[in-house]
């Protein structure tokens, strides 16, 4: 477990609205010079807690607006079957998450495509061509209430 004091949290809460800031505005916002808080970023990226830096892109004007969730259920569930589907989930650029679960469902996909002909395409061309699959419920997106790539710092 790592020790964070309040400073290395409220640089890690602040990088995660905006990584492009500053070291200069975030030495500002901080009460301290430049130099530590660049050392602080940089000690936070060698630990790993800082994992990487990326663009959100805005779905709606690239045309992927429709957002879907499938739980996918398999036939076998020893380890090379496991294997074998996580190998090929994730060659799918549709599937932008993919999570092993507990429950009724084996995993957890979090799908974006342009419409419901390409979720249709995806459905039965990938996703079902697979030999393993048993089950999958799909779950449509109407309205996202709250979304956030933010891990809550306390």
């Amino acid at each position: 477990m790592v020790e964070l004091d309040d400073i290395d949290k409220k640089i890690l809460d602040t990088i995660q609205k905006n990584s492009r800031i500053t070291t200069k505005e975030l030495s500002y916002d901080l009460g301290l010079s430049q130099t530590p808080i660049y050392e602080r970023i940089k000690r936070m990226e060698r630990e790993g807690i800082i994992d990487n830096y990326v663009a959100l892109l805005n779905k709606e004007k690239l045309e992927k607006p429709l957002l879907a969730y499938c739980n996918v259920q398999l036939r076998e569930h020893t380890k090379p079957f496991l294997q074998e589907f996580e190998r090929e989930v994730v060659k799918f650029k549709e599937v932008v998450e993919c999570y092993y679960i507990a429950g009724n469902f084996d995993y957890l996909l979090r799908v974006i495509v342009k419409d419901m002909n390409a979720y249709q395409n995806f459905m039965v061309n990938k996703l079902a061509a697979l030999e393993n699959i048993q089950n999958a419920q799909s779950m449509f997106v109407m309205t996202e209430v709250k979304w956030s790539t933010e891990v809550p710092i306390d």
